[in-house]
């Protein structure tokens, strides 16, 4: 089967597994595990930040970040695709006791000035205190779009006069940076605090960093241990994430690659109503509304391809180096060949 579901569904490669099983290891909840600390030095060395903490998912990493910034009754200003607004389970009411102001950005990416003029200031009881702005980069339900550096600036400086912390939902940044040709260490100049995901386009098969300040580590730590997140002899996991940032980032834009490909194969399709802009590594497009979205799903199955939908007519693809040039041909095959039944 070629799965084009996500991103999440790789499998460690051959030399990934050698570097795993050769792994130095110690009980990490003590903080005696070689491997996780030379992961979190790597990639803390490599955004130019103080420290990073090693977590088994990008949720955990995000709902860390947004506890550590805020308090019961403030408010977290996001986009309403956001991921930490959609997909976290509820998160940040359940963890953090806070509430989200969602803003209608373009695809995923709103603006300075929509922050500012969304803010709530502690003067008046009425409304909860606007205490973080989270940005997500690249934008999963906004087609893997990627944030223009400069308007990050701007939101920057206006949580600068504003008091607010700024964090970024980074669980595709690395898609973001070979895509735009930008460096991780001006995003380290930029965050408070970072979430970079190694188990999606990287390839490793779990766990996300959080990346801030020492004393914003040292808290996250704690919350780490409250939700759960401590893990022993995790080095073994950890030597996959070293792994993948040395030697799977530039082949992300072989993903792009696909991604862009059948983005423009599909507008060519008399049945697919709109494709978003493709940037990186994932495809999201509308079908016509005479289109059954499972006879179309269940066509690619039994063309060997899995993939779903994200809502009503809009399927996602996502490309990942497990999607061969082989399984790509066939995908392509498989989409030209569908007939949609007549009405």
């Amino acid at each position: 089967m070629i799965d084009i579901r996500s991103d999440t569904v790789t499998r460690p490669t051959p030399a990934m597994l050698q570097a795993m099983m050769a792994a130095q290891v110690g009980d990490d909840v003590f903080g005696e595990d070689a491997t996780v600390n030379a992961l979190q030095e790597r990639a803390a060395r490599l955004f130019g930040m103080e420290a990073a903490l090693y977590c088994p998912s990008g949720t955990m990493t995000n709902q860390i970040a947004i506890k550590i910034h805020t308090q019961p009754g403030d408010e977290v200003i996001c986009d309403e695709l956001a991921h930490v607004y959609l997909y976290e389970g509820g998160g940040i009411a359940f963890n953090s006791g806070a509430s989200v102001r969602t803003l209608r950005g373009n695809n995923g990416r709103f603006t300075a000035d929509q922050v500012e003029e969304n803010i709530n200031g502690r003067e008046n009881a009425h409304f909860p205190c606007s205490q973080l702005v989270t940005v997500e980069n690249t934008v999963n339900k906004g087609g893997g779009c990627c944030w223009d550096l400069a308007e990050i600036e701007r939101i920057r400086d206006v949580c600068n006069r504003h008091g607010l912390a700024l964090h970024l939902d980074g669980a595709r940044l690395f898609n973001a940076l070979v895509a735009r040709g930008q460096t991780p260490q001006r995003y380290g100049e930029l965050f408070d605090t970072i979430s970079v995901c190694l188990s999606k386009g990287l390839g490793a098969p779990v766990g996300s960093l959080l990346l801030g300040s020492k004393a914003h580590i040292v808290k996250a730590h704690r919350v780490r241990k409250v939700l759960g997140g401590g893990m022993r002899q995790a080095g073994f996991l950890a030597a996959a994430g070293l792994y993948a940032i040395e030697h799977h980032t530039q082949r992300l834009s072989q993903d792009h690659d696909k991604a862009r490909v059948t983005g423009e194969t599909l507008q060519t399709l008399p049945y697919v109503a709109t494709v978003l802009p493709v940037e990186t590594n994932i495809v999201v497009f509308r079908l016509g509304e005479a289109v059954g979205t499972a006879a179309f799903l269940q066509h690619l199955r039994e063309h060997q391809v899995l993939a779903f939908a994200i809502g009503k007519q809009t399927v996602r693809f996502v490309f990942h180096l497990d999607v061969s040039d082989e399984h790509f041909g066939q995908l392509l095959t498989a989409l030209q060949a569908f007939r949609p039944a007549a009405p």
